[in-house]
């Protein structure tokens, strides 16, 4: 069976890949609380026929499916959860919540899963027909948004057994997504007092909410003294409640902190620590530390890259239709715009740039319909992702496609709005059958899979750091609103 029929066959399927999607999209849920996700799925995986494994690495809301048998062996990542607060209509060109104070997809993972499903199926149809040796793999990673699903996945070891593993994002503009990002670490501090009446004894209390506000400001001055590829952020997710005239016995700050590598990023959370000791001492109270989640490094893998561009390049882009056209017009006018070309490879080659520049109208136009040039880059881009805990354990490479407009910004409404249109789906198919050649690429190539091993055993030569500690447990999102 040659590439070509498989991506025919897609076409013919395509209507189940994107009803999941829009089912996904239509009941949001939060990380690592997606159950009925994690449902649908398994289910729709074991009715294509692949071996579906519950609860992978022992979260609830992780699976896996297989098919196949012998090497090569190819992972294939879906995520599935969603965003807090961005409940929004379909298709509508303003703010207009779907359900009041509701969730919503704003990052795209109900595309993100279904296109990987697709491509996973897609293997497996190849694998089934050619009868050659090869297993594909769907794995179901829940808690991308703040969860780390894959770096719980990774730490016990669950992507080492692969040859190389694919993925993909929804995006703006169709390109590799090349280069590595921050490191990541989210922990909650929790501070405990005394309660007392404000006025009338109030030296009998003691504050936890003076103490997260000392904690923030020990943090404040820590900024000056960190390198310019750190970065701090915090939430008061608990302030002890309402009343101002009593001394709050309660209050809980949540930090991430962000850093170049993992082993960096664990001196800065130590400084963090630190710093809620001090509150505490100064305060008279005492604190629990829970550590949430932690993300790695990511190490792209040029020849991976490199595989999927060519086959963007041999797949014909999706075309649209006036009607589509138009939507993205409109809705893309709601967003702001910056002046920024669409692309990594914009920010960093001139001659890119300027043929970006050409093919998008000087950053001007609503719908980025054409493909970015190659760019393989090893430079730090800003944000974290639990990818780069897998690319630490098998050769990695993704892609983003143009599911939205042009200037969409990152989880918003413009977003949700779009999720469910006919640009959504096309970006969802096409990203379906660059995963799936690339799959079939790797199974059928000896020499390809050798350079890309070859490539991943330099780059991950000093071994996996895992930025989840040891004694921590998944925490779902849900737990911290």
């Amino acid at each position: 069976m040659t590439k070509a029929e498989i991506y025919k066959l897609l076409e013919e399927k395509q209507e189940l890949f994107t009803e999941v999607s829009d089912r996904i999209w239509g009941d949001p849920e939060l990380s690592l609380s997606e159950h009925r996700a994690a449902e649908l799925y398994e289910r729709t995986l074991s009715e294509l026929g692949f071996e579906v494994e519950h609860g992978v690495a022992g979260i609830e809301t992780a699976f896996s499916g297989k098919f196949g048998s012998g090497r090569p062996v190819i992972g294939i990542l879906g995520e599935y959860d969603a965003l807090a607060g961005l409940s929004q209509k379909a298709g509508e060109l303003s703010p207009c919540e779907e359900v009041e104070g509701g969730h919503g997809h704003g990052c795209g993972h109900h595309m993100l899963g279904a296109g990987s499903l697709a491509a996973a199926w897609a293997v497996k149809e190849y694998l089934a027909a050619s009868g050659e040796s090869g297993t594909v793999i769907y794995y179901g990673c829940p808690g991308e948004e703040g969860g780390a699903g894959k770096a719980f996945m990774a730490r016990e070891g669950l992507f080492y057994s692969l040859d190389a593993a694919l993925t993909w994002h929804p995006g703006t503009a169709n390109e590799i997504f090349t280069g590595t990002n921050n490191t990541s670490m989210q922990v909650e501090y929790t501070f405990s007092g005394i309660a007392a009446h404000a006025a009338g004894n109030p030296h009998q209390g003691r504050s936890a909410l003076d103490a997260v506000e000392l904690m923030n400001i020990g943090v404040q001055f820590l900024r000056e003294h960190i390198p310019n590829t750190d970065c701090l952020h915090y939430a008061i997710t608990n302030t002890g409640g309402i009343s101002p005239n009593v001394v709050q016995s309660k209050a809980t700050v949540l930090y991430m902190v962000r850093s170049n590598t993992v082993p960096r990023n664990k001196e800065l959370l130590a400084r963090v620590d630190n710093i809620a000791k001090g509150a505490a001492l100064m305060t008279d109270t005492t604190f629990k530390r829970r550590f949430i989640d932690g993300t790695a490094d990511l190490l792209p893998n040029e020849t991976l890259e490199r595989a999927l561009y060519a086959n963007m390049e041999e797949i014909p882009l999706p075309e649209y239709t006036k009607e589509e056209r138009d939507f993205a017009a409109a809705l893309d006018a709601t967003c702001p715009n910056d002046g920024e070309l669409p692309g990594i490879g914009a920010k960093y080659d001139p001659e890119i740039r300027r043929r970006v520049s050409e093919l998008s109208d000087n950053g001007k136009a609503p719908l980025n319909d054409f493909l970015c040039p190659f760019f393989h880059s090893t430079n730090q881009e800003p944000g974290s992702t639990d990818v780069g805990d897998v690319s630490w354990q098998t050769p990695t490479a993704q892609i983003s496609t143009a599911t939205w407009t042009a200037h969409s910004p990152g989880h918003s409404w413009q977003n949700v709005s779009g999720g469910k249109t006919g640009i959504a789906h096309k970006g969802l198919m096409y990203a379906a059958k660059v995963l799936a050649g690339t799959a079939i690429d790797l199974l059928t190539d000896p020499k390809l899979l050798e350079a890309a091993q070859a490539e991943f055993k330099v780059a991950a030569a000093k071994g996996y750091d895992c930025p989840i500690e040891p004694d921590a447990v998944p925490v779902p999102v849900e737990e911290m609103l």
